[in-house]
């Protein structure tokens, strides 16, 4: 759409052709900030509330402690494909790209579609919501936390987080850097404790590790997908391969250094928990963190809230600047407004695809029950992952010729596809109400693909509606130059 507007306007459409060249994202993002950003985003708020979920559904410290690390053998597995995809296909939107060059656009919308409107909006208002009530708690040790009061600080962080990421690149990677230190000292903390308090009280809560194991393999395979849900963001990293600098060489280096470093810490720190904590006290407490300092830090344990809201923020900070992309390139496709595919050429940041997500983040605060909506879309996500690593054999059969710097063994994506099969069909008969209805936010994203992509003939009235939006917003981003332009 070619729109006139205020010459101020910093994004791609608005500056006439022949005083334009392609704006592009710039590669400025390294080794570090590759590992950063990968374990920016997995040591999130997860491993603070996963715990509790996988406990209630294993039943036994032994099980736990194997779905602990079958958790992290899994998504070590899908890493390594996706440093095929990534470095075969080296363009930045991450499953969106691998299932679009694959299976088609309508595969690739589906994932985008569940993706941009409930797994990205609902994980930050998640973190969001982990921050505010972790810093917010200490103010009320002995009632529950004022709902409105959490809400407000989590949509502000949440609003924050997003400035930050409009602003400037290197700002976003230098806080996740510094994060990524904080939250695995974090860990290491946790860890310390517990070996000391094992150490001091004996191995007698771990004499008898298979007492009260679940059987049902159903429940089983929910247990994993809790677990999973705090190894989330493993492939994170290639929805900004365009912005990685050598991507052949560090995507999977950061890749071969995050994801044992995420599984031995993730083992350990539950062996701490289950130091401390019984069974029955995972399973009931609402902060684990929280009892856990409680019982084995002593005058310290104001350090636990602290290292929760903070590990809330990274986590924040990676999920908002990763999926920003990922809404960047579906737009570049036609597969939602094209306005969302612009960039800000003075900051190089996709900032409409950032205030998108925004708004998205905020409307998820509004909802009392975001865990719902997880569940939901759990299984889906599961089975759109499936599908992303199924490409690599797709395109080993189909495209044989292509380059692949990186070549994993047809092993491990064939176990990751027979592995997560399984995963996806077992829950159905345990969790059928929350599978129906994953699948069937899913397949609402069909009649919106044919109306609003696929349909080229709309009438007239609906494609000026979808003018006027877009003008809308361009006209908005000239208001907040030309005021930032008065402020100076």
């Amino acid at each position: 759409m070619n729109t006139t507007t205020s010459e101020n306007v910093k994004i791609t459409d608005s500056i006439p052709p022949k005083k334009r060249g392609r704006v592009s994202l710039k590669k400025q993002l390294g080794l570090l900030e590759g590992v950063a950003i990968i374990l920016g985003i997995i040591f999130g708020s997860g491993i603070f509330i996963s715990p509790s979920g996988v406990m209630n559904e294993a039943g036994s410290v032994g099980v736990s402690l194997a779905v602990w690390v079958m958790c992290g053998m899994l998504s070590m597995i899908g890493a390594l494909c996706y440093a095929e995809l990534g470095t075969s296909i080296p363009r930045s939107g991450g499953d969106y790209t691998y299932l679009f060059e694959a299976y088609g656009p309508l595969p690739a919308f589906l994932y985008l579609w569940d993706a941009i409107l409930v797994f990205v909006p609902t994980t930050n208002a998640i973190m969001g919501l982990t921050f505010a009530n972790y810093v917010i708690k200490p103010f009320f040790p002995d009632c529950d936390s004022p709902d409105q009061a959490v809400r407000l600080l989590a949509a502000a962080m949440i609003c924050f987080i997003t400035f930050i990421n409009c602003w400037n690149v290197k700002a976003t990677t230098k806080i996740q850097n510094v994060f990524m230190f904080t939250k695995i000292s974090a860990l290491v903390l946790i860890i310390v404790c517990g070996g000391v308090y094992l150490y001091s009280n004996g191995f007698s809560k771990f004499m008898n590790p298979w007492q009260g194991s679940v059987t049902d393999p159903g429940k089983l395979a929910v247990s994993v997908y809790s677990g999973i849900f705090s190894y989330s963001g493993w492939n994170f990293l290639n929805f900004m391969t365009e912005e990685l600098k050598n991507p052949y060489v560090n995507l999977p280096r950061a890749i071969y250094i995050s994801m044992p470093l995420v599984t031995i810490i993730y083992v350990l720190a539950n062996v701490a928990y289950l130091a401390v904590l019984t069974p029955h006290d995972m399973v009931t407490t609402k902060a684990i963190a929280v009892t856990f300092g409680h019982l084995a830090m002593g005058s310290f344990e104001w350090v636990m809230p602290l290292m929760v809201a903070l590990s809330a923020i990274g986590g924040l900070c990676v999920n908002i600047m990763t999926s920003s992309r990922m809404c960047c390139v579906g737009a570049r496709y036609g597969h939602f407004p094209k306005f969302l595919s612009y960039i800000n050429v003075e900051r190089y940041t996709p900032t409409p695809a950032l205030v998108f997500l925004n708004i998205l983040s905020l409307f998820m605060l509004f909802t009392s029950d975001v865990n719902i909506l997880i569940t939901y879309s759990s299984i889906v996500e599961a089975f759109f992952t499936m599908l992303s690593v199924s490409s690599v054999l797709w395109n080993r059969w189909k495209r044989p010729n292509t380059n692949r710097p990186i070549k994993v063994s047809l092993l491990l994506p064939i176990t990751y596809v027979i592995v997560s099969l399984f995963l996806i069909v077992l829950p159905c008969y345990v969790r059928p109400f929350q599978v129906g209805m994953g699948v069937c936010i899913t397949l609402l994203g069909i009649p919106v693909y044919y109306v609003c992509v696929v349909w080229e003939t709309k009438p007239v009235w609906f494609q000026n509606s979808l003018n006027h939006v877009t003008f809308t917003i361009q006209k908005l981003f000239v208001v907040i130059k030309e005021e930032k332009a008065d402020e100076v």
